[in-house]
């Protein structure tokens, strides 16, 4: 079996509301989604860069579902490196923690019913969390990062960089303030899936004047 490549085909300059950053595709050899890294500064000079591995969440990102917590945290990770001024953020094509849009939109249905988000993967015939991190670690190490303070509530991708030979010198948390559609999703993360969420209580919707 050969060992899997990413190759980075090209990067350009992305002015955001945080500041510019240089955006970089990322083809290879493991599977056919394309990968992408956006990031700040002089990284490959600098150690313990400030680095979030984002999974993609089309309705999180996009559409600004409540249903999770995606959109918030990318836009909080966006904003801490650009007041960091160096670091990077890993756009990795997983949606749905690694099933794909149209089974997580399928599990958002036995949700709806009264499964938690990890029975309804499992009810799916998938497992709770399919995503894997060794792609990331190789765009990391090509772009000469060789160490992380990880923006990450996830135990588990720690564990997975650092199997992939990233080391990981900080956990840098990522505070989430629950509302009313998503407590008991990220209640599940914290319970099921052992994420590190110390959450404040959920915030109820304003009433609307008639």
């Amino acid at each position: 079996m050969s060992i899997p490549e990413v190759t980075r085909m090209t990067c350009t300059r992305i002015p955001t509301e945080y500041g510019d950053f240089q955006l970089c595709f990322y083809a290879n050899s493991l599977d056919s989604k394309e990968h992408l890294a956006l990031f700040m500064g002089d990284i490959s000079s600098a150690e313990s860069v400030l680095v979030r591995v984002h999974s993609e969440c089309f309705t999180g990102d996009v559409l600004g579902s409540r249903r999770c917590d995606c959109g918030e945290q990318l836009d909080r990770s966006l904003a801490m490196v650009a007041k960091a001024g160096v670091g990077v953020v890993l756009y990795m094509r997983q949606e749905g923690r690694g099933i794909g849009l149209l089974e997580k939109l399928r599990a958002y249905n036995l949700q709806d019913q009264g499964y938690d988000t990890v029975d309804a993967n499992l009810m799916l015939g998938h497992g709770a969390d399919e995503r894997d991190y060794s792609l990331a670690a190789m765009m990391l190490k090509d772009l000469k990062v060789p160490s992380v303070r990880l923006i990450t509530n996830n135990p588990a991708k720690i564990q997975a960089l650092e199997a992939e030979g990233i080391t990981v010198t900080e956990r840098v948390a990522l505070a989430i303030i629950a509302n009313t559609d998503n407590a008991g999703y990220l209640l599940t993360k914290a319970q099921r899936m052992d994420h590190f969420l110390p959450l404040k209580p959920a915030k109820t919707q304003p009433a609307h004047e008639s």
